[in-house]
């Protein structure tokens, strides 16, 4: 009798290298396989699909960045690279310290841990990465150990000269530095030194850095200030009074020799996962511009200038979006590039209401900064340079009379210099032009290259000193809009001094410095505030860029003896800047009126 032959073998369909196997007690174990393999397709898949994405996207530059969003309320526009004038137009421009973001840098602080020793910088070039490591109690046991000796120690003579170099007369310095400004986190002491001049036998001057503790902008701030120091009979110290801002003036690190070289005025930080390099405010500014070291060096360089076009004397923004455009371009090519650093103001910033010449790029920017971390030379030395080298050497010039001619199509070029020429006719003759289409995926505007002036933010950390970084702000726009009900149908009521006292109450706590950056010229207008409130204005504050301050000596040097005026620009900067290290920060739209910014049916929807 033959055997049942079954339907399917072991060889066949359900049996071995790989093939599905149905029977039953073998069908979970196939089901989970199936599942296993398709979501391992699909993970590939995945990957495949994120590995494209990652190879072509282009990231907006940071100044239209979404989480910026004080910034792209300056500007509209469906292109990075186009520049559309807005009615805030006339506001100041953030700048590339303005990214850095304080809770993401961890910018070093004195130490309060116990400390075996007390190891003190000076403040040389070098030591940025040197601390004062010392703890509080360290501080209050050396301020008050020759009190504890009274039985062996001889009596001291209080009428002696002050020892400023004297250990004990430290570290009292420095204790009552750290009770007298409670609101800031001190990074490093510097050496005191004797004051003067005229000199006082019982005066010493001390430098520290600093960051106020509810800094929302990673940087570092300088003081320098004269200390009155009494000595008691047991020899032990005393701080009698700590001067205003800036008044200890021989604990300022002096100008350097150099004239070219990188400075040491910004402080990096490395602890992190790409260096990060944050300003230092109040240190001395050394904007020397660069000059080229040989004739050598000069005819093996390469560089790129624009010359002409229609943004001379346009707003600042304007003027800042080609410059960049510009600079993008140079460093895209690899090549230095030529400034003008003369900037034509716009009207709207100037007293005599007309467009002024001749102002200087350093008095609005940094170009300390800018000089040591992009390749930059002035355009006087450059073509000085040019005229004396350019036959001998055999240097070339490669002309450029279109915008529409891109980056990308000079990447080759070989001849020393390009030159982009533009012509009369607005809007083609604007620089920001060669950043627009194809361009704008490849060339990013460096804006982390732009910084505000030292001397400049320098006013700001000297008003913010002056209320001990303990105030609250609120920006109050006014002006021309309040005027516009067509526009601003509310604005002018709800920053009345009335709806300020009611809109306030509910936000800021009675007795507070309250700082007020306002386009409003008549201060007084706010005096129904003082009732509750002690306010502060920019104009309380005129000492620190008066004919004796250290911001008009520095840029009337840098303006060959003629005076600078602290014009338009310059105030609305330093204001919003104040306005901006508020402890509260109350702002105009949104926090006090329900208008738009921009005008009626302007308002962004952010949800």
């Amino acid at each position: 009798m033959h055997s049942t032959r079954p339907l399917l073998s072991r060889s066949g369909f359900g049996g071995g290298g790989g093939a599905m196997n149905l029977r039953p007690e073998n069908l979970g174990q196939e089901a989970l396989r199936l599942t296993g393999n398709l979501c391992f397709a699909l993970f590939v898949f995945a990957v495949l699909v994120f590995t494209l994405i990652a190879a072509t996207y282009h990231p907006d530059d940071p100044f239209l960045h979404p989480s910026s969003s004080h910034l792209t309320s300056f500007l509209t526009s469906t292109s990075n690279s186009t520049f559309i004038s807005t009615a805030t137009d006339s506001a100041p421009l953030l700048t590339g310290e303005d990214f850095i973001n304080s809770s993401s840098v961890p910018l070093p602080v004195l130490s309060t841990d116990p400390a075996p020793d007390l190891s003190v910088s000076t403040d040389s070039a070098s030591s940025d990465s040197t601390t004062v490591d010392l703890s509080t109690s360290d501080l209050s046991d050396s301020a008050t150990q020759t009190s504890d000796q009274d039985d062996t120690s001889p009596s001291c003579d209080v009428n002696a000269p002050i020892k400023c170099s004297d250990r004990d007369v430290f570290n009292v310095m420095m204790r009552a530095t750290i009770d007298g400004f409670p609101d800031v986190h001190i990074y490093r002491f510097g050496k005191p030194v004797l004051a003067g001049p005229p000199t006082n036998p019982t005066q010493c001057d001390m430098a520290w850095r600093f960051k106020p503790k509810n800094a929302k902008r990673a940087a570092l701030y300088k003081d320098y200030r004269r200390f009155d120091i009494s000595r008691s009979t047991n020899c032990s110290y005393a701080v009698l009074n700590i001067g205003d801002y800036h008044t200890g003036v021989n604990a300022r690190k002096k100008k350097g020799g150099k004239k070219s070289g990188r400075s040491d005025n910004n402080f990096k930080i490395i602890g992190v996962a790409k260096p990060i390099i944050v300003p230092i405010v109040g240190e001395t500014v050394n904007d020397t511009l660069p000059v080229v070291e040989s004739e050598s060096k000069f005819s093996t360089g390469k560089y790129l200038v624009y010359k002409g076009g229609g943004d001379r004397c346009k707003s600042m923004n304007h003027y800042l979006w080609s410059f960049l455009c510009s600079l993008g371009e140079a460093q895209y090519l690899n090549r230095t590039l030529v400034m003008d650093l003369t900037i034509c103001l716009n009207n709207k910033y100037t007293s005599s209401k007309q467009n002024e010449e001749g102002k200087d790029f350093r008095f609005y920017f940094d170009f300390e900064h800018l000089r040591d971390s992009a390749s930059v030379i002035d355009q006087h030395q450059f073509w000085e340079d040019w005229k004396l080298w350019r036959k001998k050497d055999k240097l070339s010039m490669h002309l450029v009379e279109d915008f529409r001619v891109t980056p990308m199509k000079l990447a080759n070029v070989k001849d020393t210099l390009i030159m982009r020429k533009f012509g009369a006719v607005e809007p083609d003759n604007y620089w920001y032009r060669v950043c627009e289409g194809e361009t704008e995926s490849v060339i990013q505007r460096p804006w982390h290259l732009l910084w505000k002036s030292r001397r400049l933010m320098d006013i700001v950390s000297g008003i913010a000193s002056k209320m001990n970084w303990d105030f609250d702000s609120v920006h109050v726009v006014r002006g021309d809009k309040a005027k516009n009900p067509a526009l601003w149908p509310n604005l002018a009521a709800d920053t009345s001094p009335e709806a300020l006292l009611s809109t306030l109450g509910d936000k800021i706590d009675n007795g507070r410095n309250l700082y007020i950056a306002t386009d409003e010229p008549d201060t007084s207008f706010f005096d129904p505030l003082k009732d509750k409130y002690t306010t502060h204005f920019l104009d309380d504050y005129k000492e620190l860029w008066s004919e004796n301050s250290d911001w008009y000596i520095e840029t009337k040097n840098l303006n060959n003896g003629i005076p600078v005026e602290f014009d338009g620009y310059m105030r609305g900067e330093v204001d919003m800047e104040v306005f901006l290290r508020g402890k509260k920060q109350i702002e105009t739209f949104n926090d006090l009126t329900s208008d738009c910014k921009d005008g009626i049916s302007t308002c962004k929807n952010n949800s």
